[in-house]
């Protein structure tokens, strides 16, 4: 069973709610309108992530072919070790 969580409205955002839902609104009640301003609030958070990472590998998906280079797993260990103990 989904734990709920009470939001209580008071004033021209009480009023605006009670626009948005019940038998003159296009939601059902006021439970369905918030729930579906957090799916949507999710949605867009979601893909903003996923636009952050796309735009991170761009470069690399985009690149030509002659821009990569080779890289051996040894060098690349050693190197990671070395950043993360520069002295020993």
């Amino acid at each position: 069973m989904a734990e709920g969580v009470n939001v209580r409205f008071s004033g021209v955002l009480r009023r605006f709610v009670e626009q948005r839902s019940g038998e003159t609104g296009l939601y059902g009640s006021a439970s369905e309108y918030i729930r579906d301003l957090v799916r949507r609030d999710f949605e867009r958070e979601e893909n903003r992530r996923w636009e952050f990472l796309r735009d991170e590998l761009r470069a690399g998906m985009e690149a030509d072919r002659a821009d990569f280079v080779p890289l051996d797993d040894k060098d690349i260990i050693t190197e990671a070790k070395l950043r993360r103990n520069p002295h020993g």
